[in-house]
Parts: C-alpha cells; sequence; structure tokens
C-alpha cells in the first residue's frame, strides 16, 4: 500500500468523502454515520441551529480513516467541518496541528475536490494522480 501524504476531507452530517494523496495516486474513502442526524424543522424565535449534533462515532470514524496524513484539509458546507476539527482538537492533538485550513466548500464532484486540494496545498508533483 501506498504511503499517502496529504488528505482532503469533505464532511456534512450524512456523508465524509476523504482522500488520501501522493504524488502516485489517491485513495477515496467514504464514511456515513450509522444513525445520520436530520435537518430539524424548528419555529421562529428558537434557538440552535436546525440539525442535531454530529455524532461522536461518526467523527471518530473519519478521524481514523485520515491515517498517518502529515497535511490535512478539512473541507464542507455547513458546520460539520467544524465540528470534526473541535473533536479532533480534543481527542488527537498531534493530529490537530497537521491541520493545513478549514474551507467552505459546498458539494464539488470528486475530481474538483481533489483538484482543489493539489492546488491548496501546492505540492510538488501531486498533480499527476488521477481518481
Amino acid at each position: 500500500m501506498t504511503t499517502h501524504q496529504h488528505t482532503v476531507v469533505w464532511i456534512d452530517h450524512r456523508e465524509a468523502k476523504l482522500f488520501n494523496f501522493g504524488a502516485e495516486d489517491v485513495q477515496k474513502l467514504v464514511i456515513h454515520p450509522d444513525n445520520p442526524s436530520h435537518h430539524i424543522h424548528h419555529k421562529a424565535n428558537t434557538i440552535g441551529s436546525g440539525h442535531d449534533k454530529t455524532s461522536e462515532t461518526y467523527l471518530h470514524e473519519v478521524v481514523k480513516a485520515m491515517g498517518d496524513a502529515t497535511a490535512i484539509l478539512i473541507t464542507g458546507p455547513a458546520s460539520a467541518k467544524s465540528e470534526l476539527v473541535a473533536h479532533i482538537q480534543r481527542h488527537d492533538p498531534a493530529m490537530a496541528k497537521k491541520i493545513s485550513g478549514v474551507e467552505k466548500v459546498d458539494h464539488p464532484s470528486d475530481g474538483q475536490l481533489v483538484s482543489y486540494a493539489r492546488k491548496y496545498f501546492n505540492a510538488p508533483g501531486l498533480n499527476s494522480a488521477r481518481i
């Protein structure tokens, strides 16, 4: 198995896509929570974000899938990316130091996300690998 140095994560409350990549290949992993949270419809003038808190088990599985990444980019359209960062900071301070950035990214294709990550990391030799 190839050692991957970079990881880009796209996460929301229903799915996490991870792309671990190095100079020669890209490995895609998809993780779903056992009990995906759903949007909560609430009345006007109430406090809350409109959805359940992300499952700790789900976040733990996402962190585990990052493996031995040396640089991590966390993306997503809403609050799950911030919840993932907070989870990493609480449970794995060494991995927290590897987070290169957290970016709001809507719903890109797999290819668009990997291309975005390569440009973000600006790592020499990483632009040749394809998914």
